[in-house]
């Protein structure tokens, strides 16, 4: 099993127990207790958890993990989700990318097309920066540490501003019932300024985000035109998304 994948397994255990032992995590993985303690090492290096005799307690209660660690989880998922995002976009577009780990591939997707491109993270600006057919704005305003997301006053009047025909969201968590939600309550009206600026709205996410409730509601369903999502999703909650008027793309 890779680093990252054990890293995943951990992190949902934390998600579900808010502390976890050495000896359960190596028998969830199939790895050994020295393994698991490098692997605790090294996430609490990067803030996701702490560590404590015998094993780790969370950091994460509420929040996503840290963009150093998603942006290794599931590449193959989201550049396929990528993928099916970028064919919905036609040449001469203007685009608000969300941040993100799965917008960042959005981003590199788009970096070969003829587009206007606006990203609401360094991540994301930084994988269209040299693209010589992308026209690339920068909303301004605060970029956070560590996730380099654009927050703050200047960010969300710059998005006011603008009238553009697509924004592609990131995700926390989704259903019909809670609506498109986050963790990071700064993020908030960022997301709110970049839906609303936009004639269509895409939500792009993995399946596992459906079991999940960020705390801060971004907006409901119904303000979505497309969700991009994988096999992993739960069926029953797909149909509630059609139910309710979105455009539902399993890849």
């Amino acid at each position: 099993m890779e680093s990252s994948e054990r890293s995943q397994i951990i992190i949902e255990r934390l998600r579900q127990a808010e502390r976890v032992t050495v000896a359960e995590l190596a028998t969830a993985t199939g790895c050994s207790e020295m393994t698991i303690r490098r692997d605790l090492d090294q996430l609490a290096e990067e803030g996701v958890l702490r560590r404590v005799r015998g094993g780790a307690v969370s950091f994460l209660r509420g929040q996503s993990a840290p963009f150093s660690l998603r942006e290794r989880d599931s590449v193959e998922v989201k550049r396929r989700l990528a993928a099916e995002v970028e064919s919905l976009i036609a040449d001469g577009e203007s685009v608000i990318l969300d941040s993100g780990s799965t917008t960042r591939e959005v981003a590199r997707r788009l970096a070969e097309r003829r587009v206007t491109a606006i990203p609401l993270d360094m991540h994301a600006a930084n994988a269209l920066a040299n693209a010589a057919e992308v026209d690339l704005l920068l909303p301004g305003g605060r970029a956070k540490p560590g996730e380099l997301s654009f927050v703050g006053h200047l960010t969300e009047t710059s998005l006011r501003a603008l009238r553009v025909d697509t924004t592609v969201l990131g995700v926390c968590g989704l259903s019909a019932e809670r609506g498109l939600t986050a963790h990071d309550l700064e993020e908030v009206p960022i997301k709110n300024a970049a839906a609303d600026a936009a004639q269509r709205v895409i939500a792009v996410c993995h399946g596992a985000k459906f079991a999940r409730t960020g705390l801060g509601f971004v907006c409901p369903v119904t303000s979505l035109d497309v969700v991009v999502t994988d096999g992993s999703a739960p069926t029953d909650m797909l149909g509630e998304l059609e139910a309710a008027g979105v455009e539902v793309r399993v890849v």
